[in-house]
């Protein structure tokens, strides 16, 4: 197959958009189009920052670009398109444009914004095929620009796929100097120049589009008149917002620390060693970026805790994902959530990715997996591949009540940095989950037995300790009297702790654990 080679000075050349750098995904589609690819699919939800780096590719290639919408028609770009420019005759319907492409005889880019929406349908389905049949001996290449979507099983042999990242680093140190620019004459603006505060406000804006990181600057201007480090916690509870309306991954409010968490004591020396790991110092001293740690073991003994706690600890934001969710109804959108997700946490890093209940989300892979048509297995292979290749500072936090359900690919080297059981707790740490319950409630622990409460609680997991606390502050205050440690064994004693009602179960995951996972306590 023959490849194009550079631009041609006959064609046209399109205003070019300096003001945008070409993004790394830009250079691969070039290459693509070079290759004479006829239909290449561009992912991404910054319709705006995707054109103009389209331009910039239609430019080196001396190519036209030409757009195509329901709403327009296909048009050829040009930096000075009127608004009330209309396309071809007929061309706004997807089918009868592309007819209209076939018919371009001249060197080009075409793209078809939105255009994932008409594929459910036959004719075009079909059309898209005739068509990448058409334009493999030309110069013209098809893009279709569009949100993630599911690919027909038709196409999936004709059309291309590039993600287009969100926007890196030094395209919003671009974007931020731009901004810079324009405040220069308005005194009452300050964009701040000290190093160390510029770097804040970029890490703090990834994750964010283009589009959202201005919008995001420029409001902390308007509200603060000024963007220096002192707005990076404002633009946190913006970009929270922004990831919320995803709904792929949830921002998680941290009001935990680990001096609410009783026992653990391994596990917490394990995570406070790799408290400087994040830093460049740690890539100086020849340290890789950790990947994570998976949690597992008796329901209500303090994994979700611990998974706040570890945001805290190193000061990241969390970013909760419930496997449960991932799973869509339709073909492919499981799979396009999944990589969305962990596209997201890429993006927002560095950041601590809780995924919550593990075990659940791919608990069904040690059979054959045709029970849901292989999605289980495309989800669990994205996820193992990302965790194995991932490279970007997102520490992940897997918790998992039975990890003997999942797949030992997940378990091995590589994925996790260690295996961590969370046990029911022992006496000692009993009597400090009480003081620590008893002080977040209001009360001073040396006003209480906890040592007496502690030998009450054998087999009570720490959620089951507080719920009894709760139960003795009802019987208190229906009784118009103070709690007092009698309250709280009345409680107890009514307390039946699922190391009793589920006994079997509990002494199979302690009995999987031993010599399999570090204990935590």
């Amino acid at each position: 197959m023959s490849t194009e080679t550079g631009p041609n000075n006959e064609q046209e050349a399109l205003a070019p958009p300096a003001e945008w750098p070409l993004a790394k995904a830009a250079e691969d589609i070039e290459v693509l189009i070079r290759a004479r690819y006829p239909l290449i699919a561009v992912l991404s939800w910054e319709e705006e920052r995707v054109l103009n780096n389209l331009i910039a590719v239609a430019n080196r290639l001396g190519k036209n670009l030409f757009e195509w919408s329901i709403t327009r028609g296909l048009l050829r770009h040009r930096a000075n398109l009127s608004a009330k420019a209309e396309g071809k005759r007929g061309t706004k319907d997807p089918i009868v444009a592309l007819r209209e492409i076939m018919d371009i005889s001249e060197p080009a880019i075409v793209v078809l914004k939105d255009y994932h929406l008409f594929l459910g349908d036959a004719s075009v389905k079909r059309g898209l095929r005739d068509l990448a049949s058409s334009l493999r001996f030309t110069y013209t290449s098809v893009v279709i620009l569009s949100p993630p979507f599911t690919i027909p099983q038709e196409l999936e042999k004709d059309l291309t796929i590039v993600d287009f990242p969100l926007p890196s680093i030094e395209e919003l140190e671009d974007l931020l100097g731009r901004i810079e620019v324009e405040v220069e004459e308005a005194p009452e603006y300050e964009v701040t120049r000290d190093v160390t505060g510029r770097r804040a406000l970029l890490e703090a804006a990834l994750g964010l589009t283009l589009s959202e990181a201005e919008n995001v600057f420029a409001k902390a201007l308007v509200k603060a008149s000024r963007l220096t480090e002192a707005e990076v916690p404002f633009i946190f509870s913006e970009k929270r917002q922004i990831i919320r309306k995803s709904g792929l991954l949830e921002y998680v409010d941290i009001h935990e620390n680990f001096e609410d968490i009783g026992g653990l004591e391994h596990l917490k020396q394990w995570l406070v060693e790799r408290r400087l790991a994040f830093t460049r110092e740690a890539r100086d001293f020849g340290l890789p970026v950790p990947k994570g740690v998976l949690l597992m073991g008796v329901q209500g003994c303090g994994k979700s805790l611990s998974a706040k706690a570890v945001a805290s600890l190193y000061r990241m934001p969390l970013l909760r994902l419930d496997m449960g969710t991932v799973f869509g109804s339709f073909v492919g959108e499981s799979e396009s959530r999944i990589r969305g997700a962990l596209n997201l946490a890429q993006g927002v890093s560095p950041c601590v990715l809780w995924i919550d209940e593990i075990d659940k989300g791919l608990g069904g892979l040690k059979g054959d997996g045709s029970g849901d048509s292989g999605t289980s297995q495309r989800v669990f292979g994205t996820l193992v591949t990302w965790m194995q290749e991932n490279d970007k500072p997102v520490f992940v936090v897997a918790t998992a009540n039975n990890i003997s359900f999942l797949p030992p690919e997940i378990l091995r080297k590589g994925r996790f940095d260690e295996i961590f059981f969370i046990d029911l707790p022992n006496e000692e740490t009993r009597a400090g989950i009480f003081a620590i319950h008893l002080t977040r409630h209001g009360r001073d622990p040396r006003q209480f037995d906890t040592g007496k409460l502690a030998a009450a609680t054998d087999g009570f997991s720490g959620a089951e300790i507080e719920a009894a606390l709760v139960s003795g502050l009802f019987t208190a205050l229906h009784a118009g009297r103070e709690l007092s440690t009698g309250d709280l064994l009345l409680a107890v004693s009514e307390t039946f702790p699922l190391s009793r009602t589920m006994r079997e179960e509990i002494v199979r995951i302690r009995d999987w654990a031993k010599g399999r996972a570090r204990p935590a306590e």
